[in-house]
């Protein structure tokens, strides 16, 4: 059970860094740090967004709007640290 847990953990530490990605991408394009007509950039975070919105959209629907500023991604690491934390006082009593 042990086992599984650290590869839960592995994976979740994987999706907490393409979230951070995500973030730093885009607000590179949003204070046009990085031109938007850079494909490479522009190809990796749309992709990184097909993975994601599927995740962040419900957290989204329920947040209320804060104007230019998602909280989603925040909500959504402080969500995956919760279950980790949870799932291992369950597994290491």
């Amino acid at each position: 059970m042990i086992a599984f847990l650290q590869i839960l953990g592995m994976l979740i530490n994987a999706f907490v860094m393409l979230i951070i990605i995500q973030f730093i991408i885009g607000m590179l394009f949003a204070f046009n740090v990085i031109d938007g007509s850079n494909q490479f950039l522009r190809q990796v975070y749309e992709s990184i967004n097909s993975l994601l919105d599927p995740v962040l959209a419900p957290i989204r629907r329920i947040l209320p709007q804060t104007g230019a500023l998602d909280f989603s991604p925040l909500v959504l690491i402080l969500g995956l640290n919760a279950i980790m934390i949870i799932l291992g006082n369950i597994v290491t009593p």
